[in-house]
């Protein structure tokens, strides 16, 4: 009986192709098809591990962790000033879900920087603003405000601590006027004292305490 060869059957070239083209592992750099680029790690397609992302709309740069395709740990966001050319970090800390979420550290324009927690996005749980004017402001935080316990300290050394609710002075609280030498302690709501008591407060110190002390009672 005659021996038949059949041909073998050939597999397609896009079969290759596609193999090759799934990305897993370290990669060189990808670009988008709005021209967006990424370099770093892959897994089944999606950025996943240490890897960089240049946006080209805003040349803004993320530098860090991703997981299944979301900035996802830590890493940093930088963008491009306008003006000097340079890069200037945004963003330094811990992200989630594509959102900073944990501990980091945002500069803002003007100066102004937040040091502290966040969740979704939002400043939430403890941190410390620096504000353009001079003002600091370390306590808690709810949904990007200051909410619960807090103290804000002004340019001229006064200070308040106590209740905040939504960005505003709330509840029971003590504003040291350390410029007068006195302190006014009381009960706040949205930003104004309701009622309390004001005493003098370390007036021998004060550089400009008031012409007459505070008679007592």
């Amino acid at each position: 009986m005659p021996f038949v060869k059949y041909p073998r059957a050939t597999e397609p070239l896009w079969h290759e192709w596609d193999r090759k083209a799934q990305k897993c592992g370290l990669r060189h750099t990808i670009y988008a098809v709005n021209g967006d680029q990424y370099t770093g790690e892959w897994l089944d397609n999606l950025k996943h591990g240490k890897g960089t992302q240049v946006w080209k709309r805003n040349r803004a740069i993320y530098l860090g962790d991703w997981k299944f395709g979301k900035r996802d740990g830590y890493g940093s966001y930088s963008i491009l000033d306008p003006v000097t050319k340079q890069y200037k970090k945004v963003y330094t800390g811990w992200w989630k879900n594509n959102k900073k979420c944990g501990y980091g550290t945002t500069f803002y324009p003007g100066g102004e920087r937040y040091e502290g927690e966040w969740s979704r996005g939002l400043r939430s749980g403890w941190g410390r603003m620096y504000y353009q004017d001079g003002s600091i402001y370390e306590g808690q935080w709810l949904e990007d405000r200051p909410s619960g316990q807090g103290m804000l300290r002004l340019p001229n050394e006064n200070q308040y601590e106590g209740g905040w609710k939504d960005g505003k002075k709330h509840g029971p609280g003590k504003f040291f006027y350390l410029d007068k030498g006195q302190l006014f302690e009381g009960i706040w709501a949205e930003d104004i004292p309701k009622c309390g008591i004001l005493i003098d407060f370390g007036r021998d110190k004060a550089p400009a305490p008031t012409q007459y002390p505070i008679p007592k009672v």
